[in-house]
């Protein structure tokens, strides 16, 4: 590839969280993918393709981006796919009209195939009562926004950053309530989500590489918050590569400043001639 692409924005703030000892930020290798038709192309959604709202209905798709998505998956032979905690439903929604394969609801479901519905993998919802009571946690305090994703219950708290302990206290009662329940918490940015233990986005992408389009190819993944590190780590073992967004995270091989970084890299991807 050619040495601009190396020259992508990299950040120079500190790490964030528990990646104090992540190494320093590397730039994106001249050989990252030096063919489209030999890589998966796999992607998050929120704070990765698309820029974190203060609500997760208020994100958008910027112009441009469904038509550099299109085409990756065109150059890639279909090995592009979506990795979100989204459901596979409301990932549909966001893009509409487009429809990608994807992993979602953090493994929960799965599309392999565009023109196949049946192809759809889907691991058995939440409890009612388990959701019902993880439910009321929303009435701590204004602001914190219910999202039922079916697999999974997320208490967003982006417009109440200060209920932030109230609710891990709450979610700990009721996991100490119901000690057997196969559940495990996975906290994120601004948000405490709860899901059936025994699936991730790493599990979600491992059993994506069986399948093709994807099958033999090298990976490729961009993710940015802690729930996408279960992906990175993952990914030497695929011989793939992983960057971050927005912070330097353990076992990447470089990350991007934000969002639109990501999204000018991939459509610089398309008109790369040795790509």
């Amino acid at each position: 590839m050619k040495s601009d692409l190396a020259e992508m924005p990299l950040s120079d703030e500190p790490t964030l969280r528990d990646d104090e000892d992540a190494p320093e930020t590397v730039p994106v290798p001249h050989a990252l993918v030096p063919h489209l038709n030999e890589i998966a192309m796999l992607l998050d959604i929120d704070g990765t393709l698309l820029d974190l709202m203060p609500t997760p209905r208020e994100v958008w798709v910027p112009p441009g981006l469904s038509d550099t998505l299109n085409r990756l998956a065109e150059r890639t032979s279909g090995a592009l796919a979506l990795v979100s905690g989204r459901s596979l439903n409301d990932i549909d929604l966001i893009f509409a009209p487009d429809v990608y394969r994807a992993v979602a609801g953090h493994g929960a479901e799965m599309r392999l195939s565009v023109d196949n519905e049946a192809d759809d993998v889907h691991a058995p919802p939440l409890d009612k009562e388990l959701k019902r009571r993880l439910a009321a946690i929303a009435k701590l305090s204004p602001g914190i926004l219910l999202e039922d994703k079916g697999y999974s219950l997320a208490l967003h708290y982006r417009l109440a950053p200060q209920a932030e302990k109230a609710i891990y206290e709450s979610v700990s009662l009721i996991r100490a309530d119901l000690p057997n329940a196969p559940i495990e918490v996975l906290p994120g940015k601004f948000v405490c989500e709860i899901k059936h233990s025994g699936f991730t986005k790493a599990s979600g992408v491992r059993e994506l590489m069986k399948h093709e389009p994807f099958k033999d190819r090298r990976p490729i993944f961009i993710g940015d918050d802690v729930t996408d590190e279960t992906v990175f780590a993952i990914m030497p073992d695929m011989n793939g590569l992983a960057f971050s967004v927005g912070r330097r995270a353990i076992g990447v091989n470089g990350h991007f400043d934000a969002p639109s970084d990501v999204r000018e890299f991939l459509a610089r991807l398309l008109d790369n001639p040795r790509t």
